[in-house]
């Protein structure tokens, strides 16, 4: 309350300007059709008097514009706008407008789709002429198989990057393996061919598609178990389209991650490195207690992306019949012949899981986003101690 007090009493910047396109876009809907459920469909003289409310305030607006051109140099002195009393008086205005247009806005956006749902409730065959009651048809009676697209979609992306990161975890740590003077010729053998399988595998999995990625994975395992003696049924009782999918997205984004991880360690300052080895600390007891919880900090942000990224790219995996969004999608295509209004339903969906993706990161990243504590601290050389 104290926040929506403290903006209404707020001067605000470009009042005029910004809430003119606000009442031009209130004129816009006034003049537009009213939609079946329309509340002011009664009230005829009320819609009269905002719309004429609206074009008052463009008319002000116009003035103080026309005033400015022609003072421009002395506007803050002599126009009558900037006074305290004219100011209040325009800001409470704007406020006014803006109540008016978003009035205007429930009436025909929101009674719209109020009505064009209740319209193709009560269709026996899906609208031809009018889209929104068409894509709404659709989702009444084809929900079910959006709602499975999108529980599989989530799936995918969730269990694909939380089981990718641990991959990651791994590689990186091969990838960025060095050889150190005490090591043997054991020792340095597995850390170049660490170093060298992470090196091949990040070239390999980022320089092709997903959608090839799954195209070659599903029938390669496929063909595993049939070598193995199994039927086509015993087979698909265990390796389903959904697996499939799931060892796609992990492996792939394996690959991304681990580059971000990588780069989020050698972002660390080298010097970083060298204190902790001159504390006594090893190569691995630095990786691992010193540069590593300061470098993930800086890859949270790529890493967190690459949910994102899940997401949308989960789509090719229709390719191989994973039911995700877009095999949905497809399948809805086929039932009424139309690809267009399944299409928006997809991209709507989309979009809404990826806001949510990106806002809810947002808020992990900024509760992690801490100073990292520099090398040489005391509890770095209880560290040591304890080693």
């Amino acid at each position: 309350m104290t926040k929506l007090r403290d903006f209404v009493l707020r001067d605000h910047r470009y009042v005029l300007l910004g809430t003119s396109a606000v009442a031009f876009l209130g004129m816009l809907l006034s003049s537009s059709p009213r939609p079946a459920m329309s509340f002011l469909a009664r009230a005829f003289t009320v819609e009269l008097v905002m719309y004429y409310l609206l074009v008052a305030w463009l008319v002000v607006s116009a003035v103080a514009l026309v005033f400015k051109l022609s003072h421009w140099r002395t506007y803050d002195q002599t126009s009558p706008f900037v006074r305290p009393a004219a100011r209040r008086a325009l800001r409470y205005g704007s406020y006014v407008v803006w109540a008016l247009v978003l009035v205007l806005a429930v009436d025909r956006w929101a009674m719209g789709v109020a009505s064009a749902w209740q319209a193709a409730a009560a269709s026996s065959a899906r609208p031809q002429e009018d889209m929104l009651q068409g894509i709404l048809y659709i989702l009444q009676h084809d929900h079910q198989t959006f709602t499975t697209g999108l529980v599989t979609t989530v799936e995918l992306a969730v269990f694909g990057t939380i089981l990718a990161f641990f991959l990651a975890l791994l590689l990186v740590f091969c990838r960025i393996q060095t050889i150190d003077r005490p090591d043997n010729d054991f020792v340095r053998f597995w850390k170049k061919l660490g170093s060298g399988f992470a090196k091949a595998y990040s070239t390999v999995i980022r320089g092709t598609p997903m959608m090839i990625q799954a195209m070659i994975i599903y029938p390669a395992i496929f063909a595993l178990f049939r070598g193995t003696g199994m039927t086509t049924t015993e087979i698909n009782g265990l390796w389903t389209p959904f697996l499939g999918g799931l060892v796609t997205v992990t492996l792939n984004s394996t690959a991304y991650m681990m580059e971000v991880l990588r780069g989020g360690i050698e972002s660390v300052d080298k010097g970083q490195t060298e204190a902790a080895r001159s504390l006594g600390l090893s190569q691995w007891q630095a990786m691992r207690k010193v540069v590593f919880p300061q470098g993930i900090k800086f890859a949270i942000p790529g890493l967190s992306n690459e949910l994102i990224i899940n997401i949308k790219d989960s789509s090719v995996l229709s390719v191989i019949g994973t039911f995700e969004l877009a095999f949905a999608s497809t399948t809805a295509t086929g039932v009424y012949y139309n690809q267009l209004q399944p299409s928006l339903i997809s991209a709507v969906v989309y979009l809404f899981l990826t806001m949510v993706a990106s806002w809810l990161l947002g808020k992990f990243a900024k509760h992690f986003d801490v100073k990292p504590e520099p090398v040489g601290s005391t509890s770095d050389k209880n560290l040591v101690g304890e080693e």
